[in-house]
């Protein structure tokens, strides 16, 4: 008997006795394999991005100072090229192959009128602007609205001399209808952070030089603003409709008439219905003036006033914009819902990037003051947000505890956190009940902002069911000085969180100090930001920070 006859001998002797031995547990253990082994077959997904691009964000310039680092910039914007310097805004009839405008504010309020053309439309798909009141109000306010707000208040503070208008409002539609009305008829906008005692707001007025107000009433001091700061000539009550009855436009006694009082409402409701329709040509306008923020790094404290050129914030804006990969930008169907104050330039970007791409804008005055994410999404269901680090952190927290009283829970959570961190693959579909799908955050340099962790932050991707960008913001640059990226959900041995690398409109560099300096096998000192969208091109940030292996930016 030759060789391969023994071998089919023994095959069919192995093959009838495995049969022979089958039994119902066979059939169980069998069916078990091959459906775990079916399982991972068909749920198998590539990861949302190559781990290559991970492994080096940033690109360092092949030449150093001594007592610097290499500068570092984001890969889609490498050395030899120019920073993404604004958002290349086509004029109706010009060629598509020819390069747009930087833009303006002006220019973002025009394409969110205007709409995203889809299909040849002669009229573009639009966004839609919430104002949220209570916990099932929602009031939708028409573009063309807002068009003629902006253009009858801004003709309202021009007419009656108005140069530098403080805007000292919560989260609302006024306060940006305010700040638009400003870049169009060419007035200096100043938006004062919203809730501080009657000293910090008189002290900010008195620093801005503002001469016109646009506030609430109940939240500005009128009185103590007249008696102690002479320079006011003007005030803009916004009233609710609860208070619309009251006469707001009486001057108190012992003000000598000096003030120009009058309210939103009657500046809108008193002009012709055809007054304010049509936004002012574009043809021969003026660059618009600068705007004014506080930075705010505590409570009841105005470290810093820095002033915000229009080219800084469209800056900002496209940066944000290029930062989303293209098949996960904001559309007509996104709800963007901004948590925190939009007197921090990071929101405020945000927001303005939001309108410019076409995405319905929610206003909830309540949310920007609440560190909640509950809180701040009741009765609108955002699929964007602008969030807090302490709203984060208090989300984990109770996240974190219901998850302990689960077996079936963690192992769930387990499983995705795995899915998430070692896979790199996020769930396309977000929590039952929920449509939120990208949350931007921020630390806040130099002001104690609770800091989030990778693994803290790996933990809310799972609970919330959204992808979360982590900024790091200053003072001094619109918008953000890093962000990570759209796709990181890496978690790092050591948990230290990284605040990504720079975007398109910044370029970092470590200056060495005393105790922190650049050395060949690492980058470290203290951060310099330069590019577009920085006041003054340059800041130094005050902070110590270091470059990981991956090029991407932490803080010492």
């Amino acid at each position: 008997m030759g060789f391969f006859d023994n071998l089919l001998l023994g095959l069919d002797e192995g093959v009838t006795g495995l049969f022979g031995q089958w039994n119902l547990y066979s059939s169980a253990i069998f069916t078990l394999l091959a459906g775990l082994l079916a399982y991972q077959i068909a749920t198998k997904k590539d990861p949302d991005t190559h781990p290559l691009l991970l492994a080096r964000q940033a690109q360092a310039s092949p030449v150093r100072q001594p007592g610097e680092s290499p500068v570092y910039r984001s890969q889609a914007a490498p050395h030899g090229m120019p920073l993404n310097t604004g958002l290349n805004v086509k004029d109706p009839g010009a060629s598509k192959w020819a390069r747009g405008r930087d833009g303006d504010l002006r220019d973002i309020w025009r394409q969110a009128v205007s709409g995203v053309q889809e299909d040849g439309q002669t009229k573009g798909l639009t966004g839609r602007i919430l104002t949220v009141l209570g916990t099932e109000h929602v009031t939708e306010h028409k573009l063309e609205d807002i068009t003629r707000q902006i253009n009858l208040i801004g003709q309202h503070i021009l007419d009656q001399g108005g140069n530098r208008v403080a805007i000292y409002l919560p989260n609302s539609i006024e306060l940006l209808a305010s700040i638009f009305a400003c870049a169009f008829y060419n007035l200096t906008a100043i938006v004062l952070p919203f809730d501080q005692s009657d000293e910090a707001v008189i002290s900010m007025l008195r620093r801005s030089a503002a001469d016109t107000v646009v506030t609430a009433p109940g939240s500005f001091p009128f009185d103590s603003a007249v008696n102690s700061y002479p320079s006011l000539r003007q005030l803009v009550w916004v009233v609710d409709e609860g208070s619309k009855h009251m006469d707001w436009n009486e001057v108190p006694q012992g003000t000598g008439g000096s003030i120009n009082v009058s309210t939103w409402q009657d500046i809108v409701s008193d002009a012709p219905a055809a007054a304010g329709k049509d936004l002012p040509p574009l043809e021969g306008q003026k660059e618009p003036r600068d705007l004014t923020i506080f930075w705010q790094s505590k409570p009841g404290t105005m470290e810093e006033m820095v002033r915000f050129t229009a080219a800084n914030l469209v800056s900002a804006v496209a940066a944000q914009i290029f930062s989303i990969p293209t098949a996960q930008k904001m559309t007509p169907a996104d709800v963007f819902l901004p948590a925190d104050s939009l007197a921090n330039t990071h929101t405020l970007v945000l927001t303005l990037a939001a309108l410019y791409s076409n995405a319905s804008v929610a206003f909830n005055s309540v949310a920007s003051q609440a560190d909640d994410l509950s809180i701040a999404t009741r009765g609108i269901s955002p699929t964007v947000m602008v969030l807090t680090p302490a709203a984060l952190l208090k989300t984990h927290r109770e996240q974190s505890s219901a998850l302990s009283s689960s077996m079936v829970g963690k192992l769930f959570h387990q499983m995705q956190t795995r899915s998430l961190t070692q896979g790199g693959v996020m769930s396309a579909t977000p929590k039952p009940g929920s449509k939120l799908r990208l949350i931007f955050t921020a630390e806040r340099v130099g002001a104690n902002t609770p800091r989030l962790s990778s693994s803290q932050l790996s933990d809310l991707r799972v609970h919330i069911g959204a992808r979360i960008m982590y900024a790091l913001t200053a003072p001094k640059v619109a918008g953000a000085v890093t962000q990570t990226g759209f796709f990181d959900y890496r978690v790092f041995d050591d948990n230290c969180s990284h605040f990504g690398p720079p975007l398109t409109s910044t370029e970092i560099m470590l200056r060495d100090t005393a105790e922190h300096k650049t050395t060949d096998e690492r980058s470290m000192g203290e951060i310099i930001v330069r590019g577009p969208c920085v006041s003054g091109n340059e800041a130094t940030l005050g902070v110590v920070g270091f470059m990981r292996d991956d090029n991407t930016l932490a803080l010492i």
